[in-house]
């Protein structure tokens, strides 16, 4: 059979020798098949690949392994993947800096010098003071894969909680130092996921999860995550249980201080849409306090923004899809009682932060960041003049507070750093990034588009300035589409390498994500997830129709929940588009929950066990499910890591398996596996470098794509 043969070393040697675009013949690791079958309301589903979702066994360690030889004997016969890297290299090696963080009279910020595989985190004395190194993680681990990060200081600025990611896990371990000594206390609290440290008093509230059995870690599925009180100075086995949910395991549960600590807010999440919120006064009962409900989950979202005495400032979608700021007496919670701060608008109220006294409130037009300042009761509302059009953060401190940092971003302005004054309004710049090029040889734009059924859809562009329309550039289009997440500009050293070589970058804003409001979420979820791929086709359509690009050159890329999107596009439209890079995605839609922290994205998607019709809706697009035989589907490579506990890698292992299988032609279609490495978060430096760099030689071969660089 034609895609059996595991490639050995005369096969690699082959595969370098081809430096051309004529497409060697592919041969593929032999990846069995098992007789092993499901049934869903009647309908039987084949799962032939299914031992891959064992990731810690012996023989699928051997495939990962042959696998990778097949990816890197191909990406190494792409003469200007060298050159690509060192272009890239140079790029990337500019001095990166994060906006300080206030402690006392101590400002901690993270800085990496340009190369360095984990950004060294700082601390200088006032604002004026020399910088100290605080934490190197660099010297933690000399391999790079360890990532660590400020997760919050006490009150009295006396403690401060770091917490320690290893080889990208979503699994943190938090500790404590003393930062009148700067010296590391014996606090160490494990098994935490999706938690930072919220302090009361002498400790802090922490979410986690039980110690899974061992060897389950990774794949696991996570039950139980509750919420904790640590005492610092005291071992985690004396920590206080303040919430744990016994009849709903699979629920999340978070829990915050407001800035006066007197109440703590809990969120209790069924998924990643929708929760309850919930709240206990301190002051009365301390953790033996009861927690009341606030607002019953789970059809909407309310936050609590912060408290003046026993008001709280919520900001909420209840009768509000693009959200509004309320205040709530909580003498008095009846709806009818509640009082609006900031009313809604035809605009997405993003978020509200608080800082010097004031409110921050955020808000997207047409995906691109507004921020006004105002008093507490909306009053005085004055708008924040911005560089341009792009994306600000930041925008948060303590009531005392008279200065404050955010960062200013768009597709063609790196990343800068301000120091605003709130009472004046001014902003000064305080960190301007240095880059190798000039962004003033590039033009970025939003167009509309057309989807299948009608909507209006906005799409960004970003291409050199003076590049001719003959649809022959090398086109990067760019999707995630859910969540209720949000795409707005970013700067991306990478993607110079795309701009550079005559390439163009779109990214459209897909239903399913969050920039037009809660309604722009839920015509893109559940039952309406097919909106999104349609979205996202149309806008590859889009730019073909106006001469950007063509199908020959057109390549879709998207991680995670932009995985499966990428994933179900292709399997619905192979012949529109020439590559495809589905990274970490979520590939089995049938499966999917039963892994990790799976199961909280069952809002989002539905649950192909709870009833026919959710089965069917899963059905009908899941990526693994929709690849036919003998197509002729795009070039692909397929990007995942060993250590993702988030969406495990058996979902890329699955897919890649069944498109090697599927795919007919010359099209190569790969699967690259990172080893030590996780979703993305804390990815070293040295791994992006080579991955971007693959990623691009990829794409430039296989759309027939010239590289100017030597």
């Amino acid at each position: 059979m034609k895609k059996s043969l595991i490639i050995g070393v005369a096969g690699l040697l082959s595969l370098a020798s081809c430096t051309s675009n004529e497409k060697p013949e592919m041969t593929y690791p032999d990846t069995r098949k098992e007789d092993v079958k499901d049934d869903y309301f009647g309908t039987s589903v084949e799962d032939p690949y299914r031992w891959l979702e064992i990731d810690t066994a012996s023989e699928v360690e051997a495939w990962v392994d042959a696998q990778n030889e097949v990816t890197q004997g191909f990406l190494s016969s792409i003469d200007y993947r060298s050159a690509i890297a060192d272009r890239y290299t140079e790029l990337f090696n500019y001095v990166k800096r994060s906006a300080p963080s206030k402690v006392g009279n101590k400002y901690f910020f993270y800085k990496n010098d340009g190369l360095q595989n984990q950004s060294v985190i700082y601390v200088k004395d006032g604002q004026d003071g020399e910088p100290s190194v605080f934490i190197d993680p660099n010297e933690v681990d000399k391999n790079g894969t360890t990532s660590i990060n400020l997760s919050g200081a006490s009150k009295d600025e006396r403690y401060l909680a770091v917490s320690t990611n290893v080889a990208g896990s979503d699994w943190s371990e938090l500790t404590v130092y003393d930062l009148e000594t700067m010296e590391q206390m014996d606090d160490k609290i494990e098994w935490v996921k999706f938690s930072g440290a919220s302090w009361w008093k002498d400790g802090f509230f922490y979410s986690r999860y039980p110690a899974p059995d061992k060897g389950t870690e990774l794949s696991g599925n996570n039950k139980f995550h509750s919420v904790w009180y640590h005492k610092v100075g005291t071992p985690q086995s004396d920590d206080v249980l303040v919430h744990r949910d016994d009849n709903n395991p699979d629920f999340y549960n978070f829990g915050g201080v407001t800035e006066d600590e007197r109440y703590l807010i809990m969120y209790k999440q069924p998924g990643t849409d929708g929760f309850a919120t919930y709240y206990m006064d301190l002051n009365e009962a301390g953790l033996d306090g009861e927690l009341k409900l606030l607002f019953e989950g789970y059809s909407n979202k309310s936050s609590v923004v912060d408290n003046v005495g026993d008001k709280l400032l919520v900001l909420t979608d209840i009768e509000a899809p693009n959200y509004r700021l309320i205040e709530v007496d909580l003498n008095n919670t009846d709806p009818t009682n509640w009082t609006d701060i900031i009313p809604a608008s035809d605009n997405l109220l993003e978020g509200v932060s608080t800082g010097g006294g004031k409110l921050f409130a955020s808000y997207l037009e047409k995906a691109t960041n507004k921020i006004y300042q105002m008093n507490y009761d909306g009053s005085d509302k004055k708008s924040i003049e911005l560089p341009g059009l792009g994306s600000a953060g930041g925008f948060s401190g303590k009531k005392e507070d008279t200065e404050l940092f955010y960062s200013f971003t768009s597709f063609t302005y790196p990343s800068i750093i301000f120091n605003y004054n709130i009472e004046s309004g001014s902003s000064e710049p305080f960190f301007e990034t240095e880059l190798k090029f000039n962004p003033e040889d590039y033009v970025e734009k939003q167009v509309e588009y057309q989807s299948k059924d009608g909507e209006t859809v906005t799409m960004f562009i970003v291409h050199k300035k003076g590049l001719e329309m003959n649809g022959n550039n090398p086109t990067y289009l760019y999707g995630y589409g859910g969540f209720n997440i949000s795409l707005t500009p970013s700067f991306s050293t990478s993607r110079i390498i795309l701009l550079e070589n005559n390439g163009v970058f779109a990214m459209p804003n897909l239903r399913g994500g969050g920039e037009y409001g809660e309604k722009w979420h839920k015509d893109g979820m559940l039952f309406n997830k097919q909106n999104v791929f349609d979205d996202f086709i149309s806008a590859g359509e889009y730019l073909i129709a106006e001469n950007y690009t063509s199908s020959d050159k057109l390549a879709i890329a998207g991680g995670s929940n932009g995985g499966l999107l990428v994933g179900a596009c292709m399997a619905q439209r192979p012949e529109l588009f020439s590559v495809a890079f589905p990274a970490v995605g979520v590939m089995d839609m049938l499966r999917y929950h039963k892994f990790t922290v799976g199961k909280g994205w069952i809002p989002e998607y539905g649950n192909a066990e709870n009833s026919k019709e959710e089965f069917d809706n899963l059905y009908a697009y899941s990526p693994l499910h929709n690849l036919k035989p003998n197509v002729d589907y795009p070039a692909t490579m397929v990007t995942t890591a060993d250590h993702d506990d988030r969406v495990v890698p058996a979902h890329s292992f699955k897919f890649a398996a069944q498109l090697q299988a599927s795919s007919t032609g010359k099209n190569p279609t790969l699967i690259r596996i990172e080893k030590n490495a996780g979703h993305g978060a804390g990815k070293p430096v040295s791994k992006i470098i080579e991955e971007q760099s693959d990623i691009w030689s990829f794409l430039f071969y296989n759309t027939n794509s010239p590289v100017s660089y030597k």
